[in-house]
C-alpha cells in the first residue's frame, strides 16, 4: 500500500479521483487556496463551497484525518514549513505585495539582520574561511543559489572553495575528506531539505567548523560552530532573502580584508588569466 503523502495538498490530489462530484467540487475550491483553510469553521467552509456539511465531514474522513481541526492542525504545520501555495491568501491585496511594502520589508528585514551580527563574529569567520585548507559550501533548492553566489565572491581570494551540490555528484564524495582544517558552510533557508541537517552533523562530527546561514523558522542546530540568522518576512508568499545577499556581502568583505596580501596576489593573477584568455 503506497505510503500517504505528507502534505495536506498531497493528500488532496491523491484522494480525487475516488471522490463523489460535491466533494470534487469542494477539493477543487480547497486548493485554490489551500493556506486559507486554517481560518475557516467547517460550517464556514461549506458554505463558501457551496457544498453541506455533512459533504465536508466526508471530504476529510476520505483525506485519512480524524476530524476537520485535525486537517487544519496539518495545514497549519504545512504553513510554517514555508510551502508556498500555503502562504497564499485568497484575501491578499495589491497594497499590501506592491512595490513599497517589498521596499520596507526589505529595508526592515536588513536592519533587523543585521542588528544582531558583530564584526568580531564576521571576522572569526573569515579568518576561518582564508586559513582553511578547503571551504565547502552547500545550498539545497533555493538556496543553492547563495551558496554559488557566495563561493563565487570568495573564490577571487580564496583558492580551495567548491560550492555542492554540483550535477551528477553525491554529498559523501565531498564530505569524506572533511577534518578540522575544513570549513563549511551551509545555506539553509527555507524550505529545507533533510539533507541540510545530515550536512551538518556530519561535518561537526568530522571536526570541521560550520557556518549555518538560515532563517527565524529553523531551529538552533547544535552541530553548527556559528549561526547567522536572517529574517526574510515578506508580503507575498515568497520569502524576501536581501538580507541574505547582505550576510554575503558583510562576510564576503571580511574574507577579502582577512586575505591580505595573500588574497592580492591571488587577485592579480585571475586579471593577468583574464588578459592572457581575452575574457573581459
Amino acid at each position: 500500500m503506497p505510503a500517504k503523502p505528507r502534505s495536506f495538498v498531497g493528500r488532496v490530489r491523491a484522494t480525487m479521483d475516488a471522490l463523489s462530484a460535491t466533494e470534487r467540487r469542494l477539493a477543487e475550491f480547497v486548493l485554490e487556496f489551500p493556506g486559507d483553510l486554517a481560518s475557516y469553521t467547517a460550517a464556514e467552509l461549506g458554505k463558501l463551497a457551496n457544498v453541506s456539511n455533512a459533504t465536508v465531514s466526508r471530504f476529510f474522513r476520505h483525506l485519512g484525518y480524524s476530524s476537520y481541526e485535525e486537517a487544519r492542525r496539518h495545514v497549519r504545520d504545512d504553513k510554517k514549513d514555508g510551502a508556498a501555495l500555503l502562504l497564499t491568501g485568497a484575501d491578499a491585496g495589491q497594497d499590501e505585495q506592491g512595490v513599497a511594502a517589498h521596499a520596507q520589508l526589505g529595508i526592515a528585514n536588513l536592519t533587523r539582520t543585521f542588528a544582531e551580527l558583530s564584526d568580531a563574529m564576521l571576522d572569526e569567520i573569515a579568518g576561518a574561511v582564508v586559513g582553511a585548507q578547503q571551504v565547502l559550501v552547500f545550498g539545497f533548492r533555493s538556496s543553492q543559489a547563495f551558496a554559488s553566489y557566495f563561493r563565487w565572491q570568495i573564490l577571487q581570494v580564496v583558492e580551495r572553495v567548491i560550492a555542492l551540490p554540483g550535477p551528477g555528484e553525491t554529498l559523501g564524495e565531498h564530505l569524506v575528506g572533511l577534518d578540522r582544517k575544513s570549513v563549511v558552510i551551509v545555506f539553509g533557508l527555507r524550505r529545507r531539505v533533510p539533507q541540510t541537517d545530515a550536512v551538518i552533523e556530519y561535518a561537526a562530527r568530522a571536526g570541521a567548523r560550520v557556518l549555518y546561514v538560515t532563517d527565524r523558522s529553523s531551529p538552533a542546530r547544535a552541530g553548527a560552530t556559528w549561526t547567522i540568522i536572517c529574517e526574510t518576512s515578506a508580503p507575498g508568499p515568497l520569502d524576501n532573502h536581501v538580507a541574505v545577499l547582505g550576510v554575503c556581502g558583510a562576510l564576503a568583505t571580511k574574507v577579502f580584508q582577512q586575505a591580505s596580501s595573500q588574497g592580492r596576489k591571488r587577485l592579480s593573477g585571475i586579471e593577468s588569466a583574464h588578459d592572457a584568455l581575452g575574457e573581459m
